[in-house]
């Protein structure tokens, strides 16, 4: 039992709120678990930033780096124990786990520059004044963080909002406690001053409510289910003054046209769905193959290969490709829905299986809905790919963008035609041409469109919304016009 679970205004304190407990999803061991946040904690940190903003957002952005600075050499100093730290918890491999440290120490340099890039002041004189640009910051932000990407997806927001010069309350999943305790330390011990980043643990459906409707709060920065996103658009909906980025989720497709290396078709295709077990908000969920005899083959090749893919536990060797998906109860979730699916008509082509009872342990599913009217437009969040067969590419571009979401969506194609017709109809913000749509650069905006975002993407574009511009006419002293306004006379 961890007895100091919450850190707000430079110390640890013990919550006063319900049990948070965090399971290998793998084994169901208890790894962390302490009790949450009370309403008065939540409270208190909120509060803690406010007072913490005045002093942090006077600094010089020179000075504001220095503890950024010297908490990207903790984390390469510390890489390999946040590694093993990210796979225990969300039970991904740790070959990829260390690719998520990788990416957040990466993410420092690129969040330094695109301030420079898309923060930048400048001012133009004119014959009596000046017509200056600056950026200031929204004040005291939120920022939830989910448990696919536990260190990486919040360090996205973090490390932006604390360069603009916010002041931070951060609540993580409570499926990964205890690498946002680990993340929050760090910060602590790079010398991030008192206040400037609390960190509250417990439940979403509590504590993030108590959170999201704080009167102190002047913006909210989230990653995770369209729902969850939609609820929070609701009730800032009527606070307009309050920043709301949101980053969710997408029933994303990927178009698979005749081409002729196949087998990186199918390579693309298995990163696409099942890489981090499906648990990717830009994984593909939708595959669309061409009728006839080509078509036929791909999906035979591709079942065979996916009947080969390793699964197992983080720290498994050799390693696997995918671990665990994070709970029991998400792998049962999963596992209705392919029944759901099957009992509509549509055909298991390699079928989802539970690998332990009682665990997160899932092998890949694939599954062909073409028969089925209403497959329904939702995000299955794992490794359960669905299959739908076109007759040309216009109905297959119809298909793609038949969907309330619009993160990711990507070609495989050898027509470079094909793609262009692609790229100037589909609705996504991510648009990918023969590579896996899980792949984004962090040195490009992330985000979507429709249901999956409110068009505030992160990334290189985290900068417009963790500081706000500020125009300014300025003249050293008043002075009469050299005619007056009809009219006006003095």
């Amino acid at each position: 039992m961890n007895e100091s679970s919450l850190f707000i205004e430079g110390d640890w304190i013990k919550g006063d709120g319900g049990l948070v407990t965090s399971l290998n999803p793998v084994d169901n061991r208890i790894l962390w678990q302490a009790d949450g946040a009370s309403t008065s904690q939540v409270d208190a940190a909120v509060w803690a930033a406010r007072r913490a903003l005045p002093q942090w957002r006077r600094l010089s952005l020179s000075q504001r780096l220095e503890p950024i600075l010297r908490f990207r050499e903790l984390l390469q100093q510390h890489a390999e124990v946040l590694a093993e730290y990210i796979g225990e918890e969300t039970g991904k491999p740790l070959w990829e786990s260390r690719t998520e440290v990788v990416a957040m120490i990466g993410k420092i340099g690129m969040s330094i520059d695109a301030y420079h890039e898309r923060c930048r002041s400048y001012e133009r004189p004119s014959s009596h004044w000046n017509e200056t640009l600056r950026h200031r910051p929204h004040g005291v932000l939120a920022v939830f963080g989910p448990f696919n990407f536990p260190a990486h997806l919040p360090n996205g927001h973090i490390v932006p909002a604390l360069i603009a010069g916010n002041t931070l309350v951060f609540k993580p999943s409570e499926y990964c406690p205890r690498i946002a305790e680990q993340l929050v330390g760090l910060w602590h011990q790079a010398g991030l001053p008192d206040g400037v980043l609390n960190l509250i643990q417990g439940a979403g459906s509590e504590v993030g409510q108590v959170l999201a409707q704080h009167p102190q709060l002047d913006g909210l920065l989230f990653t995770g289910s369209a729902a969850t996103g939609q609820a929070l658009a609701q009730q800032f909906a009527d606070q307009p003054g309050k920043l709301l980025a949101l980053e969710l989720g997408g029933n994303n497709p990927l178009i698979i046209d005749q081409v002729f290396e196949v087998h990186a078709a199918i390579h693309d295709s298995m990163v696409s769905a099942f890489l981090t077990a499906g648990q990717r908000c830009t994984c593909a969920r939708r595959l669309l193959v061409p009728d006839g005899a080509w078509g036929d083959d791909f999906i035979n090749r591709l079942g065979r290969t996916l009947l080969q893919l390793q699964v197992g536990a983080y720290d498994a060797e050799p390693q696997p490709f995918m671990g665990a998906v994070i709970s029991n109860a998400q792998a049962l979730r999963l596992l209705s829905r392919q029944q759901q699916l099957q009992q509509q008509g549509a055909a298991s082509l390699v079928t989802i299986q539970h690998l332990a009872s009682d665990s997160g342990l899932l092998s890949p599913g694939l599954i062909d809905v073409t028969p089925v009217p209403e497959p329904g437009d939702q995000e299955d969040f794992g490794p359960l790919l669905k299959v739908i067969r076109y007759e040309d590419f216009d109905q297959a571009l119809m298909i793609a963008n038949d969907t309330r979401f619009g993160l990711s969506a990507g070609l495989i194609s050898d027509s470079r035609e094909r793609y262009q017709q692609f790229y100037d109809q589909i609705r996504a913000g991510i648009v990918n041409w023969n590579r896996p749509i899980t792949g984004a650069a962090g040195a490009m905006p992330f985000g979507g469109v429709k249901q999956s975002g409110n068009l505030r993407p992160s990334a290189w574009y985290a900068a417009d919304y963790c500081a706000y511009p500020v125009a300014s006419m300025e003249a050293e002293q008043p002075q009469l016009p050299v005619s007056m306004m009809p009219g006006l006379s003095l």
